[in-house]
């Protein structure tokens, strides 16, 4: 893509993006409420407890957004496009655990209506409410093996695997609501639910089975695998013959899936995209061999096919024109993003200064050195990069230990305030950083990080 495309695709993705932002939380808005006011309109009175009919809009509300999850997880470029993939993704967990919450409280508070003990504990109960027991019970496995995955030593499939299990939760959902809830009764509210049924089904299908489909029609291929380190590659993407590359902004991400006929094949993994927009027919990605799936990456053969979706993520400089002092702070592999917007700045002339912190175990982790130095000593972006090792050998004339307060403040100057800093590393790293930033009183919006690993 030429410096004048990259131009009208950043135009594009800033444009009426906070309007558009606020018409999609106003949409979720209103889908949520929408079975409420419906149920109000069809059944004005009612000889239940306020307890009672609060537990119920607490279920009503709940079943909306385990159906919305479904959108949510589709990746919808409309959504996704106007606030980061990762933001979208920690909202879909957010809600879940709302969900959980109104859930829990819905039969709680029919006890406490006047429904008896016995909805709980009774063995007696009708098949459909142990329907949904089942399904609050599968929905509190799932929310929990989510949020405590890494603590649990959950591995990345066997959590897939259990995350698929959201399309039968839905279903139980649907089915106890319609035979327990007595507003279900009414012609309007079985259209609503036939109608959150069908979106359920028509946002898996779409994310599971159309997507897939589609892209491995219309797979890319691997043009060549080169090593930047002992434990670090590059893979080069062109698209199918008579199909142009996508667009994409410096910074962003996209998914890949490899087919290579081992048993990692058509698995889908988020990869940053380390080559610049500018450069046409192709795309490439930098992988650490960190995992069992990455682990096997410098074994890909050029002529492989690839699904490609992207691309995804806001993390990007060209999206704030405004900021032309930046510090740049990588820690390993999260280097990727910020070789793509060096990469860019390099190729469209930018007159911008960087200052680049960048963390590694030993030397020999560092990937991209020469290709530094070479930017170093061009004349765009104005860049020095000052090499930070926690595991330096004794001949190492550089930084050593890790990213802290004191080297930030010597590099970056009194006036980091007014800097705009981009941090990308392993999530403690990450973390650690903005606190210090965030110590070193950086304004918020002047911190810019973007999470995407799943």
């Amino acid at each position: 893509m030429s410096a004048e495309g990259s131009h009208l695709a950043t135009t594009q993705l800033r444009r009426g993006a906070r309007v558009v932002g606020v018409l999609l939380i106003l949409a979720y808005t209103v889908a949520l409420v929408t079975p409420l006011v419906v149920a109000g309109i069809v059944r004005p009175k009612t000889d239940h407890t306020f307890l009672w009919e609060l537990g119920k809009g607490f279920a009503l509300a709940a079943v909306v957004i385990l159906v919305l999850q479904f959108v949510l997880a589709t990746r919808l470029r409309r959504i996704c496009r106007h606030y980061g993939l990762d933001i979208v993704l920690r909202f879909h967990s957010g809600m879940a655990v709302f969900a959980v919450g109104l859930l829990v409280l819905h039969p709680l508070l029919f006890v406490a209506g006047g429904a008896g003990w016995g909805l709980l504990f009774s063995l007696e109960a009708p098949w459909y409410i142990w329907l949904g027991k089942i399904g609050l019970l599968l929905l509190l496995i799932q929310v929990v093996t989510s949020i405590f995955r890494r603590k649990m030593r959950l591995n990345f499939e066997k959590w897939r695997l259990l995350h698929n299990q959201a399309v039968v939760i839905v279903g139980l959902a649907l089915v106890h609501s319609w035979f327990a809830g007595g507003d279900l009764r009414y012609r309007p509210m079985q259209i609503l639910w036939l109608g959150l049924a069908g979106v359920s089904v028509l946002s898996y299908a779409y994310h599971k089975f159309y997507m897939p489909w589609i892209g491995k029609r219309r797979a890319y291929q691997v043009a060549e695998v080169s090593q930047e380190a002992h434990n670090v590659w590059t893979l080069s993407f062109q698209p199918p013959e008579g199909r142009d590359r996508f667009s994409y902004l410096p910074g962003q991400f996209h998914f890949i899936s490899l087919y290579r006929g081992d048993k990692y094949d058509g698995e889908e993994h988020p990869f940053t995209i380390s080559s610049s927009p500018t450069e046409t027919g192709r795309l490439t990605s930098t992988i650490k061999e960190s995992g069992d799936f990455t682990r096997t990456i410098g074994q890909t053969k050029p002529g492989a096919p690839v699904r490609v979706q992207g691309p995804f993520g806001r993390f990007s400089h060209v999206l704030r024109p405004q900021e032309t002092d930046l510090v740049f702070i990588a820690g390993g592999i999260g280097i990727t993003p910020l070789m793509s917007m060096l990469r860019y700045m390099r190729d469209t002339q930018a007159e911008v200064d960087v200052v680049m912190l960048y963390g590694n175990r030993t030397e020999q982790d560092i990937a991209f050195q020469e290709e530094l130095s070479d930017i170093t000593e061009g004349q765009w972006p104005r860049l020095s990069v000052i090499h930070v090792l926690s595991e330096a050998a004794e001949d190492w004339r550089g930084e050593t230990g890790y990213i802290d307060i004191d080297k930030i403040r010597r590099y970056c100057g009194e006036n980091s305030r007014k800097k705009a800093f981009y941090v990308c590393g392993p999530p403690p790293m990450m973390g650690m950083v903005i606190k210090t930033l965030r110590r070193l009183a950086v304004p918020a919006g002047c911190i810019h990080s973007e999470m995407f690993s799943l």
